[in-house]
């Protein structure tokens, strides 16, 4: 047998990168597997780094011990194959507890024995290769350290390097792997280098104990290509999958529904569903405008001012949360090429409204960006600015605020106006009611839709005083050629109207609890009422 050569020092650095890097990125692909399924909100995201810090408290610990005990390279190499091992196999292992989470939390009216049991599971699959990552740095540290009068630079280094490919690891993943190849290769890509340096390793210091790990890349090549077979999460039922996509920032399904009443939408009909599923973004249908849900309601925000305001009046628009464009479709098909600036954070969701959604006038000018960020780069004045940011649980704190709302009303005509789809459940409107006393803050005159059939209240805010009864007025000025789906629009924002109540909270740049907020309705809405899946369902944007 051919003696062992020894580790070069470079290659234990380079297995201290890639362990840093693979514990992070698994981070943030485990938040996708599961975020398929419950979303990501800040409760799934606070779940997945606590146990990720639990597991690599664990991992320190254990790698010290082992060190100590046995403090051989051949020890280190066999711990980081079989992390990288067991790094490869979550996604192939989370795949079906993730749906059976899916079924529990939302088809089975909470099951929690289920959810508890798949949610726990799917908690213990990346508990191992987290754990066994986190032995990597004390080990590499014992192995390297060969002068305790140095020992505190050695840690240093072998930490430092940790943590630049713990970096890597972050941003990789989500900027620019899961959008190109998914999740699960995404794990595969991470898994696989670890496993590389693992069988180098070995090959250096136990040609024998290498050949008898050869087996274990035969092995994770055929799971993943087995496992990764099929959409993450099957179309809702009444839908035909036609695409599902990883864009930076969601999981996207586009589905198309193939019996009437799905989302309360004609067969034919497209339906563009973020993360969990569980509300619809944007529809699109070849010949039919109207979708029945809180787009339509859009139409009728200027109406609120005083008559007669014609529809000649509106000529330049935005819409902060444009999604797949069903807001700026209904309004060219209403207006003609009137000019709309369409901001959409996501440029996969962006992409998929151009090739699915007939997001392709002309006169829509995207820009993705943050809603925010996009909004104080525009130099010019809106006739409506349209805000359809926010959907339960996910709801942009930087786009609820008093200041923000400031930056709105300095982009508004004279006449311009301002609309908010706010999330609510049945009886509780706390969320809006926050959304009104901030908005009061800045604009003298505000007013409410309950969208009928939804959990959407649409508040309509304006700089100068107006009233509700304006609509009326402006419903029987309209000219003849009015497009009939405006009349028809402006008829059920009269039946739509609510009462206005602002709460005791105001949202501020410096205090705006929203995830409080809203996590505290989620809660007592399960309590309450049952069935998370219809906590701001569809039709909802």
């Amino acid at each position: 047998m051919n003696a062992p050569v020894p580790v070069p020092r470079w290659l234990f650095y380079a297995v201290t990168f890639t362990a840093g890097m693979t514990t992070l990125a698994v981070e943030m692909s485990v938040s996708r597997l599961i975020g398929a399924v419950l979303g990501t909100s800040n409760l799934v995201w606070a779940a997945v780094i606590a146990l990720v810090l639990i597991y690599l408290t664990a991992g320190y610990l254990l790698g010290g011990r082992l060190a100590d005990r046995s403090p051989t390279p051949q020890r280190l190499f066999r711990l980081l194959a079989w992390a990288a091992f067991a790094a490869g196999l979550v996604p192939v292992l989370a795949r079906p507890l993730t749906l059976a989470m899916a079924s529990a939390f939302f088809l089975a009216n909470l099951d929690l024995l289920v959810l508890g049991a798949a949610g726990l599971t799917v908690a213990v699959l990346f508990a191992a290769p987290v754990t066994l990552l986190g032995c990597v740095s004390p080990f590499v540290t014992r192995l390297a350290v060969s002068d305790t009068r140095s020992a505190g630079q050695a840690a240093g280094h072998i930490y430092a390097v940790s943590t630049l490919g713990s970096i890597l690891g972050t941003f990789g993943p989500v900027l620019a792997l899961i959008p190109a190849v998914g999740t699960t290769w995404t794990f595969a890509i991470f898994a696989g280098a670890l496993l590389a340096l693992a069988l180098l390793g070995l090959a250096l210091v136990d040609r024998r104990a290498a050949l008898h790990h050869t087996g274990m890349p035969l092995a994770l090549t055929l799971a993943l290509l087995i496992g990764a077979r099929g959409p993450v999460r099957p179309a809702p039922a009444g839908t035909v999958l036609l695409t599902e996509a990883e864009t930076p920032y969601n999981y996207v399904q586009v589905v198309e529904t193939t019996v009437e009443g799905v989302s309360r939408q004609p067969a034919g009909t497209r339906l563009l569903l973020l993360n969990e599923g569980q509300g619809v973004h944007s529809t699109y249908h070849p010949t039919v405008l109207g979708t029945g849900a809180t787009w339509d309601f859009f139409l009728a925000g200027p109406y609120f001012n005083p008559a007669p305001y014609a529809p000649a009046n509106l000529d330049h628009i935005a819409v902060i949360g444009l999604a797949a464009g069903t807001i700026a479709r209904q309004h060219t098909a209403v207006y003609g090429p009137i000019a709309i600036d369409g901001v959409e954070i996501d440029p996969g969701i962006v992409a998929l409204g151009q090739q699915y959604f007939g997001m392709t006038m002309p006169n829509l000018n995207v820009i993705v960006e943050d809603g925010r960020y996009a909004l104080a780069q525009l130099a010019d004045d809106y006739d409506l600015i349209a805000i359809d940011a926010y959907r339960v649980p996910y709801i942009p704190w930087q786009l609820t605020t008093r200041e923000f709302f400031g930056e709105v009303r300095a982009h508004l005509a004279p006449n311009g106006v301002v609309m908010v789809n706010v999330g609510r459940a049945s009886q509780d409107r706390r969320f809006v009611d926050a959304l009104t006393a901030t908005l009061e803050q800045v604009f003298a005159s505000l007013h409410a839709m309950d969208v009928p059939f939804s959990f959407n209240t649409l508040l309509v805010a304006t700089p100068e005083e107006t009233s509700a009864d304006n609509l009326m007025a402006n419903l029987a000025a309209l000219p003849p050629d009015a497009h009939p789906f405006l009349r028809q629009t402006l008829e059920r924002a009269i039946t739509s109207l609510a009462p206005v109540t602002p709460s005791d909270l105001v949202f501020t740049d410096d205090r705006a609890p929203v995830e409080t907020l809203i996590n505290a309705m989620i809660l007592d809405f399960i309590a309450g009422e049952g069935n998370l899946a219809q906590f701001g369902e569809a039709p909802s944007s």
